[in-house]
């Protein structure tokens, strides 16, 4: 018994909650739309400019590492070439001594 009144006051309590919140809401039903409409167009506009950002961070950061990439080859292939050549200047000079 203590159950079936409690279920009625939940589905009566429910509805009477439902009714003062149609009944006393600030704005109309085609208002309230409007303004999720508005406040979603705006938050997918701001995570459009977000991910453009993002994404041409990310473009510039690449092409920052491919340069780098290249110039750090280039340095390394000089100093192997520096060092090949020191090394053989090197041998010829302890072979003629």
């Amino acid at each position: 018994m203590n159950a079936e009144l409690f279920l009625k006051g939940l589905i009566i309590g429910g509805a009477a909650g439902v009714a003062a919140g149609i009944l006393f809401a600030p704005k109309s039903g085609k208002e309230t739309r409007d303004q999720i409409y508005n406040s979603s167009q705006d938050l997918l506009d701001k995570a459009r400019t977000q991910y453009d950002g993002a994404r041409q961070k990310v473009t510039e950061l690449s092409e920052e590492t491919k340069t780098s990439y290249h110039e750090g080859k280039g340095r390394l292939k000089k100093a192997v070439h520096a060092g090949i050549n020191a090394y053989k200047d090197t041998k010829a000079e302890i072979s003629q001594t």
